[in-house]
């Protein structure tokens, strides 16, 4: 889902992504996961809040609880504060006097410093050289105006800390350390050791598992043990300091023709990830450059097919494939991709990348200019402005685009 820009002095990007199942035979989940950039302190801030029960009750209480105490903690109000003003603002149940959302907030910054605030939520985890950190917490009683109605002895826990390259935080919902409850094998549910040893496992598989496919492994997990149907929401958020991922996805010709070279010299000296989108592109790089392309010949999802050419990753064609990356990112791409699909390799790659650089050919194809073609098949210019804007407001991601 999302990634934040590196810190100059050591080069890391902040990785952040989420998955999420809901509980069985509800429409909505109760549990909210929101991640926000600041780009005027370059810091990320994700938080995970759990609605009391489930469905769109506990969803709209959990979405309420998720943006007061992210805006509240980009404000710079003490988390204290900010969480008696959220505690004293929302409802209790009356029955079982407990607040109606609980929640993890983590607020990580370009500079490594990382701040952790809990309220109600399982333990974060956190993961260094596949080993479990533990934190110093800091333990804040939470003062409610009401207190014939509300849970005795609340409290807040704060905790800081200074991440490392490789370092990853892991926080989540009940649906995981419940999961399971009451069954022959997990009678007091899967508990935070199950999703402890869960997650070192994965990573000991895969040390450079992403944020995403983590938080994916575990809730799946989760949802196994529950015999594959959620007694509750289970939900994961992952946050993955790391190396930063590059991508470049050259489309179209360019204005000149003796910028051909220009463009093959781009090509060649990019250290990355490499998409050509566009057959005419296809062509003048694999003629400037003396290398054969091939046709996989395979049309997925009213698509032309993709091809193969030495030194690419993907080789698709253009504005129409363009078009349908721009409209399932709009969409959220995160479930249902098909790798036959060359849209779906594309925004594969979209996403497992960090800086995605767009080296756009401004000469016009004639064929799109035509009034009588699909209204979707827009100018190649504006589709990529299109895609580049929800990189970076929907996904995280850092992208620059190169006219040529």
């Amino acid at each position: 889902m999302s990634q934040a820009e590196p810190a100059p002095a050591s080069g890391i990007f902040i990785e952040i992504d989420y998955f999420q199942k809901k509980k069985k035979g509800q429409s909505a989940a109760g549990d909210v996961f929101l991640a926000q950039k600041s780009l005027s302190e370059n810091r990320m801030i994700a938080t995970l809040s759990d609605g009391l029960g489930s469905g769109i009750k506990a969803n709209v209480l959990a979405s309420l609880t998720a943006t007061m105490i992210s805006k509240f903690v980009i404000m710079d109000i003490p988390a204290s504060r900010a969480a008696e003003i959220i505690i004293n603002s929302l409802p209790v149940c009356s029955e079982r006097r407990l607040a109606y959302a609980t929640f993890t907030l983590v607020d990580a910054r370009r500079d490594m410093s990382v701040r952790i605030i809990e309220y109600d939520n399982p333990p974060v985890i956190i993961l260094r050289d596949n080993m479990i950190l533990e934190l110093e917490k800091t333990r804040m009683p939470i003062e409610r105006k009401n207190k014939k109605t509300g849970p005795r002895n609340e409290t807040l826990f704060l905790s800081e800390l200074a991440a490392l390259p490789g370092d990853r935080i892991v926080f989540f919902s009940d649906g995981v350390t419940q999961a399971g409850l009451g069954s022959p094998a997990f009678p007091e549910g899967w508990g935070i050791e199950g999703a402890q040893n869960h997650i070192m496992r994965a990573v000991a598989n895969d040390r450079f598992i992403s944020a995403g496919d983590l938080a994916r492994s575990l809730v799946l997990a989760a949802e196994h043990t529950d015999s594959a149907e959620p007694k509750d929401d289970i939900s994961c958020g992952v946050i993955y300091f790391r190396k930063p991922r590059d991508l470049l996805v050259v489309t179209g010709p360019p204005f000149r023709p003796e910028s051909d070279k220009e463009l093959a010299r781009i090509f060649c000296g990019f250290t990355g990830r490499k998409i050509i989108s566009g057959g005419t592109s296809a062509q003048i790089i694999a003629r400037e450059l003396g290398a054969a392309i091939t046709s996989d010949g395979f049309v997925c999802g009213g698509l032309p097919p993709s091809s193969k050419m030495e030194g690419a990753d993907l080789v698709c064609e253009g504005i129409i494939t363009l078009g349908a990356v721009a409209e399932e990112l709009a969409r959220g791409a995160a479930d249902g991709r098909d790798p036959k699909n060359p849209a779906s390799q594309v925004i594969q790659l979209l996403l497992d990348s960090d800086r995605i650089t767009f080296v756009v050919g401004t000469k016009i194809n004639e064929a799109h200019q035509d009034p009588t073609m699909p209204v979707e098949l827009e100018i190649r210019r504006n589709v990529v402005k299109r895609i580049a804007a929800l990189l970076e407001e929907k996904y995280f991601k850092a992208a620059r685009i190169q006219y040529l």
